[in-house]
This record gives structure tokens, C-alpha cells and sequence, in this order.
């Protein structure tokens, strides 16, 4: 019997979905082929504006599975704008290939929703997004895209939600409970746990800052920008008064990044560039407590949340977070406070502190919350439903 073939359909390579995409593959249970709509272009064009420099990851990102750069005329290719993945012939490449099912990441691309609407009715069409209803005001312009997310919707035949907060997003947006799969948003958490290497390299960066081993350190690692507010981590972390033993280590570059060091005004605050997927099992180490205190939108998860807790973290997140609900269980593996209320966040910070001793515990429920978000789920639950639609 033939395997059914699965084509997904994404803008370029990240580290997220990579090793998704190789698993699908090494299992042999489906075939898949992935048909990157950026163009070859995002090989060459490497610079990140959020980080505000150029990355070159660390990781092979296209190794283990198959994967076509689509052709994209787009006049401006990228992925911040609609108009920015353009591909003429991805249709026809995807109907010679003969997919049995379509996956799209994504519907706010010329070619991602034109795949969406020629395809429906033709093969399954399956959809994969984190998006949530947690920034949405009510307004006449929210009150008319939910119109337009509705007939979007309406073209797809399942959605792969990530978590509880995207699981409320699609049923508000008229999916069924039978067109709802679980597919966790997930991490290679193998790749974060505590090991020798990691101690190693956490040691070394605690020795860089003059960070003793015995201190308490508070870590903030991902784009220093808006939409995450580090500032308001700043604001409260200063607030709170604390002895020179604790700290705050951001690691990341972005737009905030001067003014977040103009506004530093203790030497128990640290800064470290941008570091690559290699140096991170370290950088989670060196800390007690990972925060994420975003202010949105659009902080449709905060995956960092799932490399902290994989390495076996205390949490802080707001409640502006994607992950907030499925990951941070409150008093069990961390707190959620309210996002932008810097008061609050204070008392987060200080009630850490004061938990030091039950820090271990924390990290150990973090570790068993996240195990349950795993490639394999999301491996299983593609393959599950693409079979079993086959036998529909």
C-alpha cells in the first residue's frame, strides 16, 4: 500500500519546524514534502529585524526530509506582508507531486490562502497557526475581521491547535469540536535538558558577569522589542529593591536595547548578545526563574517558555501569552501575572525569591508539564487523522 502523501506548505526554514519535518520523515509512516514559498532568497537574506542584525543559525535546518523553495515574484518577498509570498506555480507543483492532503502554516499570504481555496474540496485541507483572541478590543474593525477569519476558516477541513488559547481562537471563528486536533506547540526538548555540557556552559556564563553560583538569577532571553516589554521586566525587576545577589541577565538584541541599558542603574543587571541554538541549553542553566512579560499583540505562544521548562525552570509569564494557560500552571511550576501591570509583576519577582527553596520543585513540575509537548505528538496526530481521512 502506497503511503499518503502529505505537502506542507510554509514561508522558510525555522528551528521550531525543521526537526518536525525530518521526524515526519525518519517515521516513514506518511510521506511528506515541504514547499517553502519564501523563494531560495531567504537562504541569502539573513537579517533578522526584530534581533536588528543578521542570524545564521547554528543548526542544519533543511537536513532529513524533502523541501522545494517555490519560485516567489513577489517584488518585496518576506514574511511581514500579504503580498510578499507570491508563487504562480506552487498549485500545480504540489498536483504533480500528487498530495493526498495539503497542511498550510499560515493564511496571511497571497499564495498560503490561494492554496487554501483551490485545494478545498480537492484533497483535505489541513491548517497549522497559534494565533488566539487574547489581544482582540472590541471594535468595529475586530467585529469585521472576525467575518473575514470566518470565511477563511470555512475552506479548511481541520486545524491542528497548538494549546487552550488556540483552541478558543478557532471555536470562536466557527470550527467544530471534530475539526479541532491537538498537536502541541513543541521544541526538541532533548536538546534543553540538564547535562554536563549545559552546566559547563553555565558556569562559564555565570563567571562572565560575576555572577556567583549561590546567587538568584532571573533571565529574560528572546528580541529586545515591544510587543515582549522587557522594559516593564526592567521597571519592576528595579522596583523591587533587591540585594546585590539577585539578578537580571537579558540575553537578545533589538530596538529597546539602549534604552533598556540607558534605564540599568544596578550592577545586579546584565546584558548578553543574541546567542545561537548551541549556547542555549547554558543560558537557560545559568537561571532560576525564566520570564516572558509580554504586552502582545501577537505573542500568539513564546516558545523560549517551552526550552526554560525543558530544561527544567521556574516560570513567570503575563497573561498576554499564547502558553499562559497550557503551560504555566500557577503556584506549580510558576506564576502568571497580569500583562502591563508592573506592580504585580514586583510581587512575582519577589515571591520567587522568597520560593528559592522550593525552586527545584517548580523545575520538576515543569519538566513533567513538558513532556506532553513533544514532536511526537504532533507527528502522531498529522499522521492519525491524514490516515484516517483516507479511510473516510
Amino acid at each position: 500500500m502506497l503511503k499518503k502523501r502529505l505537502a506542507i506548505v510554509t514561508t522558510h526554514p525555522i528551528q521550531y519546524n525543521a526537526p518536525l519535518f525530518e521526524l515526519l520523515t525518519q517515521r516513514g509512516v506518511i510521506e511528506v514534502k515541504v514547499f517553502y514559498t519564501w523563494g531560495k532568497s531567504v537562504l541569502s537574506n539573513k537579517f533578522d529585524p526584530g534581533f536588528g542584525k543578521v542570524i545564521n543559525w547554528d543548526i542544519d535546518l533543511l537536513k532529513g526530509y524533502k523541501y522545494n523553495f517555490v519560485q516567489n515574484v513577489s517584488n518585496n518577498p518576506g514574511s511581514s506582508h500579504y503580498n510578499g509570498i507570491d508563487n504562480p506555480t506552487i498549485k500545480k507543483e504540489i498536483e504533480l507531486w500528487k498530495a493526498d492532503a495539503i497542511l498550510v502554516y499560515g493564511w496571511n499570504f497571497k499564495s498560503h490562502l490561494n492554496c487554501i481555496r483551490y485545494f478545498k474540496g480537492k484533497v483535505p485541507v489541513y491548517f497549522r497557526g497559534d494565533s488566539t483572541m487574547l489581544d482582540e478590543k472590541k471594535s468595529l474593525k475586530s467585529i469585521l475581521r472576525r467575518i473575514f477569519l470566518k470565511w477563511v476558516y470555512s475552506h479548511i477541513d481541520h486545524a491542528f491547535y497548538v494549546g487552550e488559547s488556540n483552541f478558543e481562537y478557532y471555536k470562536k471563528l466557527g470550527l467544530k469540536n471534530n475539526q479541532l486536533i491537538f498537536a502541541p506547540h513543541a521544541i526538541d526538548n532533548s536538546r534543553f535538558i540538564s547535562n554536563e555540557k549545559s552546566k559547563k556552559q553555565a558556569s562559564e556564563i555565570r563567571q562572565s558577569l560575576q555572577i556567583n553560583e549561590s546567587d538568584f538569577v532571573f533571565l529574560f532571553a528572546g528580541k529586545l522589542e515591544p510587543k515582549k516589554n522587557p522594559e516593564l521586566l526592567l521597571e519592576s525587576f528595579i522596583a523591587a529593591s533587591f540585594e546585590k545577589n539577585i539578578h537580571l541577565v537579558f540575553v537578545g538584541n533589538g530596538e529597546l536595547e539602549a534604552r533598556l541599558k540607558s534605564k540599568s542603574n544596578s550592577t545586579n543587571i546584565h546584558f548578553l548578545n543574541f546567542q545561537n541554538q548551541s549556547s542555549m541549553p547554558g543560558v537557560y542553566e545559568m537561571a532560576n526563574t525564566f520570564i516572558l512579560p509580554s504586552a502582545g499583540p501577537g505573542e500568539s505562544w513564546g516558545l523560549a517558555v517551552n526550552e526554560a521548562m525543558a530544561n527544567g525552570k521556574s516560570i513567570i509569564v503575563s497573561d498576554k501569552c499564547g502558553c499562559a494557560k497550557s503551560l504555566v500552571l500557577h503556584d506549580i511550576n510558576g506564576l502568571v501575572f497580569t500583562s502591563q501591570n508592573s506592580k504585580e509583576l514586583t510581587q512575582h519577582l519577589i515571591k520567587m525569591v522568597e520560593l528559592k527553596s522550593e525552586d527545584n520543585k517548580m523545575g520538576k513540575a515543569s519538566l513533567e508539564i513538558i513532556k506532553d509537548f513533544t514532536f511526537e505528538k504532533i507527528a502522531k496526530a498529522i499522521e492519525n487523522h491524514l490516515i484516517l481521512n483516507s479511510l473516510n
